[in-house]
């Protein structure tokens, strides 16, 4: 018998997630966003885009601790795990929109490219170091059907 996809367990792999390098790096990118807008004369364009590398990063760090108490169970499920990202991702959204709606003429809409841009740093620097993990060691996968 088969357990069916909502019932079976999660199992997530090892990732190089490196919260501290990806703060430095929002922070360089804020900067530097800060001083583009700066000589453009929108200076809260740049602090909104910041804001949103912010909130990109905590709904990271939030993941992080969603999937370590999840997984730490005896029996996680997807089903757990999923209702957790929609909660998360739609109070964040909620909050990127509200700051875009409510500071659109100030350049709010910078909190969302700021999130786009995290996204982009969060899959670039999780997934690199795992291909070049890949790619000097090889893929180890145990096969466990045939060992039987």
């Amino acid at each position: 018998m088969t357990t069916p996809a909502h019932d079976a367990p999660l199992v997530f792999p090892s990732v190089a997630f490196r919260p501290l390098r990806l703060l430095v790096v929002c922070v360089a990118l804020t900067a530097i966003a800060l001083l583009a807008a700066g000589f453009t004369g929108h200076v809260l364009f740049g602090m909104f885009f910041g804001i949103g590398l912010g909130l990109g990063l905590i709904n990271a760090l939030l993941v992080r601790r969603a999937v370590e108490s999840i997984t730490a169970e005896e029996h996680p499920l997807k089903k757990k795990m999923a209702v957790n990202s929609a909660t998360r991702l739609l109070v964040i959204t909620a909050i990127a929109l509200a700051i875009a709606f409510v500071f659109k003429s100030s350049g709010g809409i910078a909190v969302l490219f700021g999130l786009a841009v995290f996204q982009a740093l969060l899959v670039m620097s999780t997934s690199i170091p795992v291909l070049r993990k890949i790619r000097s060691t090889g893929l180890d996968v145990l096969d466990t059907e045939s060992k039987g």
